[in-house]
C-alpha cells in the first residue's frame, strides 16, 4: 500500500511541475492591445500619433466606438475598431487606460 500510495504522491507532484513553471498569462487587452503599439507606442505614448497616456476607459472606449460606428474609408484605425467585439474594445480601453510612460512608471 505505501508503495502506491508512495507513487501516486510523485506521480501528482510530477505533473503540477509544468503548471507551475507556466508564467502568469499577461492582463486582460494586452495582447489585443499590441496592435496599437505601432503606432500609439508601447505604453500608449507613441510620439506621431495621438498619446493615450492619461485618458480614461470612458475616452478611450468612447474613441474606439466612434472609430468603429464611421463608415468605412481609407483608415486604420477604422479597420482595426471594426474588428473588435464591444468586450474586446473594452477590454483595450482598461490596459491602456492603466499604462504610464516610461518617464511617469511606478
Amino acid at each position: 500500500m505505501r508503495v502506491i500510495s508512495g507513487f501516486t504522491l510523485l506521480s501528482a507532484a510530477l505533473l503540477a511541475l509544468p503548471a507551475a513553471a507556466q508564467t502568469a498569462a499577461p492582463p486582460p487587452g494586452r495582447l489585443l492591445a499590441s496592435n496599437c503599439f505601432q503606432c500609439h507606442g508601447t505604453n500608449g505614448a507613441g510620439s506621431s500619433f495621438d498619446s493615450l497616456i492619461g485618458e480614461s476607459v470612458d475616452e478611450i472606449y468612447k474613441k474606439l466606438r466612434e472609430m468603429q460606428s464611421e463608415t468605412p474609408g481609407n483608415n486604420i484605425m477604422k479597420a482595426h475598431a471594426r474588428g473588435y467585439t464591444d468586450e474586446q474594445m473594452r477590454q483595450i480601453s482598461t490596459y491602456l487606460s492603466r499604462q504610464r510612460s516610461s518617464s511617469t512608471s511606478r
